[in-house]
């Protein structure tokens, strides 16, 4: 059964870093785009970034680019997204999301707070 699970969430001070992972069972992620987003308290779900298939590349949410970097990890089949200079208005639960010919795959999610 295909299941993705975040990790790496927490309470960070301004300006430090986290690494959000993203486990795949089910299914190879290498052959997937995979997006991260997130929802923070009363607002829209948003997308954050998401990396390609080919050359790796990462496509950034303006409000993110510089900041943030996603990877893969063949291997162990996960995502990540390396996140630094956080801000208190990244504060939000972050998902990943994969999606497979018309289905949409989510994660539980995982809870990102900047606060001093």
């Amino acid at each position: 059964q295909l299941q993705l699970v975040e990790s790496g969430g927490g309470l960070v001070q301004p300006g430090g870093s986290l690494r959000l992972s993203c486990v795949a069972s089910g299914l190879a992620l290498d052959y997937y785009s995979v997006g991260w987003f997130r929802q923070g308290p009363g607002k829209e779900r948003e997308g954050v970034a998401c990396i390609g298939t080919t050359d790796g590349s990462g496509y950034y949410a303006d409000s993110v680019l510089g900041r943030f970097t996603i990877s893969r990890e063949s291997a162990k089949n996960v995502v990540y997204l390396q996140m630094s200079g956080l801000r208190p208005e990244d504060t939000a639960v972050y998902y990943c999301q994969v999606i497979i010919l018309l289905q949409t795959y989510w994660g539980q999610g995982t809870q990102v707070t900047v606060s001093s």
